[in-house]
């Protein structure tokens, strides 16, 4: 059993408090920005960051279905952390300065794999995976800021 991570950025041309808060908007922002591999999503506690409690579906392969039960904590400035209460899966956000009126997001998720062959393959193909799926978010929370 080891730790599985996957990693991905993005420079978007929005204020970094901006973009901060439109993904601390869990209530409002952020559903808008999921791809279509979440369902189910619903803010059961919060809403805007630290003290939010968020539900939904990741549909991460055509097999495999997460139910997340996530806590949001935010312990330093620019940083959303998200820890799924039905799993070690752990998601942090940071949102820094990258030159005038643009932000740089890197989102990192990180969790506890399967051992044996099983576990192979999950560390071999799933942070690939994962990566596409905050692309999308990426992706999306650009277009969303840039307007």
């Amino acid at each position: 059993m080891g730790q599985v991570e996957a990693s991905t950025q993005r420079e978007i041309a929005a204020d970094p408090e901006d973009v901060f808060d439109a993904l601390a908007d869990y209530s409002g922002t952020r559903r808008q920005l999921l791809p279509e591999q979440f369902s189910e999503y619903e803010v059961r506690e919060g809403g805007d960051g630290k003290g939010t409690l968020v539900h939904w579906k990741l549909q991460a392969t055509s097999k495999r279905v997460r139910d997340c039960l996530l806590e949001v904590d935010e312990p330093t400035d620019g940083q959303l952390v998200e820890k799924d209460r039905n799993s070690s899966m752990v998601t942090i956000w940071v949102v820094t300065p990258a030159g005038e009126n643009r932000a740089k997001v890197v989102v990192t998720t990180t969790w506890q794999g399967a051992g044996g062959i099983g576990g192979f393959f999950e560390r071999t193909f799933a942070p690939k995976g994962l990566g596409r799926i905050y692309d999308a978010i990426l992706a999306n929370l650009a277009a969303h800021m840039e307007k």
